[in-house]
């Protein structure tokens, strides 16, 4: 999808800019595919706001996605490329031969009126869901299974892959859109190509009000506080943070911060840590 932009014909369009929808099919979602989403906008169960910067936003409603891609060996045909508001990345309705329809995250060059189906034998084209076994070297592949059958938990973003690099006994060797490499168990599916719409990160909204349709509230800098209230805040006029290292609200120490925890029993299977 691309970009498309505005003349500054108001402050608020002088630098916005949106998606160019025309590649969407225009029609509604399918009615039994959608679920009401109760979100709690950073409120616990008295009401009372926990985490910063959440609220308001238009209401959604969540589309239930196929993740797991557990219909083998039975062909599906794309019949529509929707938006969905509850991610970055567009999603695909299917039809499959059975008469049952579900939504799957789009890969790109994945056309209205193609065929996709999972399963072992499956052939190697843009979105049929295989094991990581029985995909060639090279290849781009996305939602990644973690656990073999729990359904994809990896590289779901817009514009997202990740790349076979090699295969070890039980093992598939992957490298990861942040760079990390890891290892796979080889039963686990993935989908083959890249998620479409990566075009989604050169968006710019261009005025508050777009945030807030978001759901995402103002976020006052720590600078402009007082002492009390953040420890980069106080001073007179514009002045440096002041301490060895920038910190959280509550001291802790921010940007940059490894929080991963270091004898986490996954961390065997990763090779190269990411960036």
């Amino acid at each position: 999808m691309g970009i498309k932009i505005y003349r500054p014909y108001t402050p608020s369009t002088r630098n916005r800019s949106v998606l160019d929808f025309s590649e969407l099919s225009k029609k509604n979602p399918e009615k039994r595919l959608l679920v009401t989403n109760h979100r709690a906008k950073g409120r616990n169960n008295k009401g009372r706001i926990t985490i910063r910067h959440k609220g308001g936003g238009h209401k959604r409603r969540y589309r239930l996605i196929d993740f797991k891609r557990n219909k083998y060996d039975i062909k599906g045909k794309v019949v529509s490329i929707e938006y969905d508001p509850n991610r970055n990345a567009n999603i695909g309705l299917i039809h499959y031969e059975d008469g049952e329809k579900r939504y799957i995250l789009h890969p790109e060059n994945l056309k209205i009126g193609d065929i996709i189906v999972s399963g072992i034998k499956s052939a190697i084209s843009i979105g049929n869901a295989l094991p990581l076994s029985s995909i060639p070297l090279g290849t781009d592949v996305h939602n990644i299974e973690f656990f073999p059958g729990k359904g994809g938990q990896l590289i779901r973003s817009a514009g997202t892959s990740a790349k076979i690099l090699a295969k070890e006994n039980d093992f598939v060797v992957l490298r990861l859109s942040s760079k990390e490499i890891r290892l796979f168990k080889k039963e686990c599916f993935a989908t083959v190509g890249r998620i479409s719409n990566a075009d989604f990160y050169n968006i710019v909204l261009g005025k508050a009000g777009r945030k807030r349709w978001l759901g995402k509230r103002p976020t006052v800098r720590g600078s402009v506080m007082n002492p009390i209230d953040h420890p980069h805040g106080g001073g007179e006029g514009r002045c440096p943070i002041g301490k060895a290292r920038p910190l959280t609200p509550w001291g802790k120490p921010a940007l940059g911060l490894k929080t991963r925890k270091k004898n986490k029993s996954s961390n065997i299977f990763i090779i190269r840590s990411r960036k």
